[in-house]
């Protein structure tokens, strides 16, 4: 149970860790970018277009918005019409794109704004520099903090689980002794703990995953917070995290302390 609540804190880690990258997904996926058309474009210019983005690894979704859509959204959000003083729409055609995450950052939009703006029937490109900026900055600072208490809290269950085996193999350590004593090899030792202990990583790994399932469940059923999407490579590498680290840390904290004992005095074991 000890160790299966300490792989449970590693379960939480990737759960958080998931959940985080997709925030992050989520908020970069809702960048704009808008295409300005000049006054004398086609339907041609238009369809070119939107086969242009249609084609464009970079994006993920676009809409197409007529000079008429145009006014009659801008006389919504400001409750005026300038056709009545003007006399014409002064309004262009226009395209809104959002951008795949992995493109929704100031080098990469840059980089896309130069491209769109060389066509001769794109009058201007816009979007928010300074929100891409400050986005950018706060989303990579915030990385950096989840993968620093990550690592800290990883470090803090594989010491966890090293000292719980230890301590399981140190009550057998008169039994590793009296077992060399009368000329058993090291491997004929230490097998038979190493595999007890390997099986009992597995089984807490098992109880872990449960008691994340569980709680996955009760985030999304009762507090209606959907943490990440549950597609089945999310739920292979917790498993796999999960499980690897009970089985590689059992291991080796069970290898190292029946090594221990092994080379150690009989009279060494009394002092101990």
């Amino acid at each position: 149970m000890s160790v299966a609540l300490v792989l449970f804190l590693v379960g939480l880690e990737c759960l958080v860790l998931l959940s985080a990258h997709e925030l992050m997904r989520h908020v970069k996926e809702n960048v704009v970018v808008s295409i300005v058309m000049k006054d004398d474009n086609t339907a041609d210019d238009v369809a070119r277009t939107k086969r242009l983005l249609s084609a464009a690894p970079y994006v993920l979704d676009y809409r197409f918005i007529s000079r008429e859509e145009a006014l009659q959204e801008h006389i919504a959000n400001l409750g005026e019409d300038p056709t009545a003083f003007l006399g014409y729409n002064p309004l262009n055609d226009a395209f809104e794109i959002r951008l795949q995450a992995i493109y929704a950052h100031s080098d990469s939009i840059a980089q896309i704004e130069k491209g769109l703006i060389n066509m001769p029937y794109v009058e201007k490109v816009i979007y928010q520099k300074d929100v891409v900026k400050v986005l950018d900055n706060n989303l990579n600072e915030i990385a950096l903090i989840l993968l620093a208490v990550a690592l800290a809290l990883l470090i803090i269950a594989l010491v966890l689980i090293s000292n719980t085996i230890q301590l399981q193999v140190y009550s057998k350590r008169f039994l590793i002794n009296t077992m060399r004593l009368v000329g058993a090899t090291p491997w004929v030792i230490k097998w038979p703990l190493i595999r007890r202990n390997i099986g009992m990583g597995i089984e807490a790994a098992l109880l872990a995953l449960l008691m994340l399932a569980a709680t996955y469940y009760y985030c999304q059923t009762r507090l209606g917070i959907i943490l990440f999407p549950l597609i089945w490579q999310n739920v292979a590498f917790i498993s796999l995290v999960v499980m690897t680290t009970g089985v590689v840390i059992t291991f080796l904290a069970s290898l190292a302390a029946t090594n221990r004992y092994i080379r150690m005095k009989t009279s060494k074991m009394y002092e101990i």
